[in-house]
């Protein structure tokens, strides 16, 4: 007996070591791809760096862009990627640099705007980019990919050049090759596309509103820029899901369902994930009655042909902006003592659904629940259930009531939060849109947002920081008919209503992460006004579907140009597609704020979230960002957050994402703050960690620009002292 407890106890070890040796086989010590890796799990088995020396960090380089635009609040979100000793990232104004790791010394840069020419250069939208692709031949071909405008950029990593074989001389325009014409709508790509042998997988951007592009999924040859293959995320004829859309030529007309933040890949499977976001319009859907496939989707598709394996819908007929915000963690798990290989995806709204990798079969129950359809809006059918999982539990709070009100400000404050929440429709995670108000939380940002999770695959730990900010959504109606006699103001402040409202406010005060307008006269001329109204900047999207005399009326009433404002309007002859003019709009992204500016929620505003796998439980949580006036009085409330986690083999997490500017190590096993040091300006990006040299760095994009921030130019790497 003895003898036999003794051997299976052997066994058991035999097994366990034999588990964590396939687990950590794969050294995650570079960083050569967006995410750190095509698995997306920001993981790097590095330990230099540990928990016993963190708090000696220092400064190792900076390197400056030198273009940040603080006027207009730019920003850095890019997770630069190190290769063969150098590190490659983008810069607030869209260029592209390669400079020494180790040093932080310049060795190029490429600026995409430079080599345009002519009308071209009118067209070039000065977006976000969150990090660039890179692939090789093996021999001497050596590339980057990233986005600037609507064109895919192709330079030659030795020489920061345009790969002039690349498209059309470098350039490959995502406006071409999505079946019907978009040429005047806004497509762009924020995050970056993923390499899979000799193809460039890349996803879009598009305009959130009516007049949106499609948001298809593609494929180009990395030599020559030539698309390979398309994956329809609104369905055409004859294709899986046309039948989830009850209008036969919604396809036609719709836009979005777009894989805007990035790709996971399973190489040696040939699987590529691809998260979706909502059809457009966001928050009205009459004009797209259905379940609305493949928007709001977990895809898995056949990497090389791009056909469809399996999905999953995690919203149905989504009125809510609730697009999967981040490509999911390719993850081993331990289920009933056997390794699964699965599919781990957080979601705005604060859950991880978790599927088997191949079969897409949920390794936790997801039940379809009953949800509120009670809506006053016109022709508005809501799906009557949606998708809930048992496990994990979600890791933000899903509901707003009157006891979830901040208690931390003056008493005046707390009962005006207090009286319009009683006046909001609220109480439910899926509470539809309506006139009245309806508080959106989790909000718009999430729960989960871009950054992403970060997973260790030796303990099965999930970690994941999201916001709990609680929104406004308020429907308006729109007057769509023409008035007659109309002067160039009213024709401005109708126009604004119909295409601008909905991001800055009804009185032009912003709202969200959208700016203020009352002040832009001062800051644009008439021509100015136009060509940023056509190209678009970062958060906006482009208007070349707005003829010249509509953009001239809303010049006249955005500038206050006298000279215009009486003149009699006449509206240009266009034809209307029925599709794209809404019966509503919104007065905005509006957060639920008290009178001080604080959310009107009790904290935490924002957390960082350890959530085991292996059992669905919840490890720890805790605080991530800090009120300096909150924090005096010992309490710690946590921040809005933009960015994502690292975690390393030395058990620390790193992290910056917050608005107060500091970037912070945690510790992975139990969360307990283990060094934190001020940025030169807040890290909205996801840390990249690399060796070289021997020598363990952490670099961060310090470029603000969000939440009022000032913005910056700054990438900061972190290493240990000399020895």
């Amino acid at each position: 007996m003895k003898h036999n407890c003794l051997l299976n106890a052997f066994i058991v070890c035999c097994l366990l070591f034999s588990s964590c040796t396939d687990q950590t086989e794969i050294k995650y010590e570079d960083w050569r791809n967006y995410g750190g890796s095509k698995e997306m799990i920001r993981y790097s088995t590095l330990k230099e760096v540990d928990t016993t020396n963190v708090q000696q960090l220092q400064i190792a380089w900076t390197y400056n862009t030198g273009d940040a635009d603080t006027v207009n609040h730019s920003q850095i979100q890019c997770n630069p990627i190190m290769i063969d000793g150098v590190l490659y990232g983008t810069s607030p104004q869209m260029k592209l640099f390669a400079v020494d790791a180790a040093t932080g010394k310049e060795k190029w840069m490429y600026n995409p705007f430079d080599s345009l020419q002519g009308n071209k250069r009118s067209f070039f939208v000065m977006n976000n980019s969150r990090g660039v692709a890179y692939w090789t031949d093996g021999k001497e071909d050596r590339r980057i990919y990233y986005t600037a405008g609507s064109s895919i950029q192709c330079i030659d990593a030795r020489t920061g050049k345009l790969v002039i074989s690349f498209g059309d001389s470098g350039r490959v325009d995502l406006h071409e090759g999505l079946g019907r014409d978009v040429y005047d709508l806004f497509v762009t790509a924020s995050s970056p596309g993923i390499i899979y042998k000799d193809l460039l997988i890349m996803g879009s951007r598009v305009d959130e509103g009516p007049a949106a592009a499609p948001g298809h999924i593609r494929a180009y040859d990395t030599r020559t820029g030539k698309q390979q293959w398309i994956f329809h995320t609104i369905p055409h004829p004859g294709e899986l899901g046309y039948d989830t859309w009850e209008d036969s030529i919604a396809y036609k007309h719709i836009g979005g369902a777009n894989t805007w933040s990035g790709f996971s890949l399973d190489e040696k499977r040939g699987m590529l994930f691809a998260p979706t976001g909502s059809a457009s319009w966001d928050f009205y859907g009459a004009k797209r009655k259905g379940n609305n496939l493949f928007a709001d989707c977990l895809l898995a598709l056949d990497a090389a042909t791009g056909k469809r394996i399996w999905h999953f819908q995690h919203i149905h007929h989504d009125v809510w902006d609730r697009d999967l915000p981040t490509p999911p963690a390719l993850v081993t798990v331990n289920r009933d003592g056997k390794q699964v290989d699965a599919v781990a995806q957080t979601t705005k709204t604060g859950f991880v659904f978790l599927f088997e990798r191949e079969t897409g079969k949920p390794l936790f129950l997801i039940e379809e629940k009953p949800v509120p359809t009670n809506t006053e809006l016109k022709g508005e059918k809501l799906s009557p259930t949606q998708p809930i999982p048992s496990l994990p539990k979600p890791f933000v709070r899903q509901t707003f009531s009157e006891a979830e009100l901040n208690d931390l400000v003056p008493d005046s404050s707390y009962q005006d939060i207090k009286k319009r929440l009683q006046g909001y429709r609220t109480g439910h995670m899926y509470t539809p849109p309506s006139k009245q108000g309806t508080v959106v939380f989790p909000g718009f940002d999430g729960g989960a947002e871009w950054g992403g999770p970060a997973f260790d695959p030796v303990t099965g730990i999930l970690y994941v920081n999201a916001n709990e900010m609680a929104w406004v959504l308020t429907m308006v109606d729109i007057k769509n008919k023409v008035p007659q006699n109309e002067t160039y103001i009213d024709a401005g402040k109708r126009l604004y209503a119909k295409n601008c409202m909905s991001c800055h406010g009804t009185d032009r005060q912003g709202s969200g992460n959208f700016p203020s307008l009352t002040g832009i006269p001062k800051k644009y001329t008439e021509k100015a006004f136009h060509e940023l109204v056509v190209t678009g900047r970062r958060m906006m999207p482009a208007f070349k579907q707005l003829a010249e005399e509509e953009r001239k009326a809303i010049a006249a009433y955005l500038l206050d140009i006298k000279k215009e404002q009486l003149k009699k309007y006449v509206a240009p002859p266009k034809l209307v597609d029925s599709f794209l003019s809404m019966p509503y709009s919104i007065t905005g992204y509006n957060k639920f704020l008290s009178k001080e500016g604080y959310p009107a929620i009790k904290p935490p505003w924002g957390t960082l979230n350890a959530i085991n796998l292996n059992s669905g439980e919840l490890v720890w949580k805790t605080t991530l960002g800090e009120y300096p006036e909150f924090k005096q009085k010992g309490i710690q409330t946590g921040t809005e957050n933009y960015g994502g986690p690292v975690v390393t083999a030395g058990g620390v997490l790193f992290i910056a994402a917050s608005r107060d500017g500091k970037f912070r190590a945690f510790n992975k096993h139990n969360g307990k703050l283990l060094w934190e040091t001020e940025l030169p300006a807040p890290g909205f990006a996801t840390p990249s960690i690399y060796n070289l040299n021997g020598k363990q760095y952490i670099v961060i994009a310090c470029g603000g620009g969000k939440l009022g921030t000032q913005s910056g130019d700054a990438y900061v790497a972190f290493a240990l002292p000399k020895k």
